[in-house]
Formats: structure tokens, C-alpha cells, sequence
């Protein structure tokens, strides 16, 4: 005889036999998930865990969208069979999105909600860095202008006074390079990488 726990379902007299493997079901491979996420503190596995949670919700769904598609009354335990499971796999879901310290930026969520691609939010970031970035080139540089100007206006009226600050400049220039490169230097003469 089985030694396998057995339940009985069925009503009007007729009792259905459905013996419980001892196949691993959704519901063990969410506990060993939830098991092995506690002992991993790996940010990446932890996203990875959480990505093969959403498929094994995902293939749940479809099982259950399938069962209630073709609906009679001797599916009705398999369809709460995969019903606990879906319950108990979105249970594990949320355990282990808790470790994941993702932060999604709302534009990325708002995109996706309205049907687009999250990419367009990558691109418009990147052609905003490279506005911001010639933007602020541009006033280096006429900074540098500027400063070019000032300083050849300058050696016309006082040259005395302008040879004598490039001369400190380039000192302290000098004393900061020889400061960083000491800094970068290791006891033994070696460069830090």
C-alpha cells in the first residue's frame, strides 16, 4: 500500500483519489529560494532570485489561466492547488525583493506605464549630460578667454607685476604636481594604480 498521504475531494458520492508526490512542487522550490536568498547577501544573486521568482510567477499565472479557461468540477483542486502555489510564490517574491536594494527612478516606472520603451529615459539622460557638459565647456572656456585676456591686458600696463605672478604660478604649480605625486606613491617608490 502507499505510504504517501492521499486527499480525497469529489461531492455527490464520487470521491477522487489525488496522491501527493514526492516531486518537488512550487511551494519547495520557493522554500529553498527563500532558504538559500537568506544565506547570500550578494546584491546581484539577490536581483537574480527576484528575476526567477517574477518567471516562476509568471509560468504560475499561465498554468492558472489555463485551469480557469477550461474549468469543470474536477479541476476544482488542482485549481487551488495552483492557486496556494501562486499565493505562496508571490509570498517568496516579496521576501526576497526585500533584500534587493534597487532604486528605479519614477520617469523609468512612469514610461513603463505609459507604454514606452525605458530606454527613451537612458537616452534622454545621456543627451541631457551631453547639453549640460558643452554647456559648461563653453563657459570654461570663455572663462579662459577671459582670463587670457586679463592677463595680456595686464603685462601691457604692469609687466613687473605680471612676470612675477606666472613665476609664483608656475611655482605652486610645480609644488602641487610634486604633492600629488608623493601622495600616489607607495613607502617602496611604487605608484598606487
Amino acid at each position: 500500500m502507499d505510504s504517501s498521504p492521499a486527499t480525497t475531494a469529489g461531492g455527490g458520492g464520487t470521491n477522487i483519489m489525488v496522491s501527493q508526490s514526492s516531486a518537488a512542487s512550487p511551494m519547495d522550490s520557493s522554500a529553498a529560494a527563500a532558504a538559500a536568498a537568506t544565506s547570500v547577501d550578494d546584491p546581484k544573486q539577490n536581483l537574480t532570485q527576484v528575476i526567477n521568482s517574477i518567471q516562476k510567477t509568471l509560468a504560475l499565472l499561465h498554468q492558472l489561466y489555463l485551469t480557469v479557461s477550461s474549468y469543470n468540477v474536477g479541476s476544482q483542486l488542482p485549481l487551488l492547488q495552483r492557486m496556494n502555489n501562486l499565493v505562496l510564490e508571490l509570498d517568496n517574491m516579496t521576501r526576497l525583493a526585500e533584500k534587493c536594494n534597487s532604486q528605479v527612478p519614477m520617469e523609468v516606472l512612469n514610461l513603463i506605464d505609459d507604454g514606452k520603451n525605458p530606454d527613451e529615459f537612458t537616452r534622454d539622460m545621456l543627451n541631457g549630460c551631453i547639453a549640460k557638459n558643452q554647456i559648461t565647456k563653453g563657459k570654461t572656456d570663455a572663462f579662459k578667454g577671459l582670463r587670457r585676456h586679463l592677463l595680456e591686458e595686464l603685462e601691457q600696463v604692469f609687466p613687473a607685476e605680471v612676470e612675477t605672478y606666472r613665476e609664483i604660478r608656475s611655482a605652486s604649480a610645480a609644488e602641487a604636481k610634486r604633492l600629488a605625486q608623493t601622495q600616489n606613491m607607495l613607502p617602496n617608490g611604487d605608484a598606487k594604480s
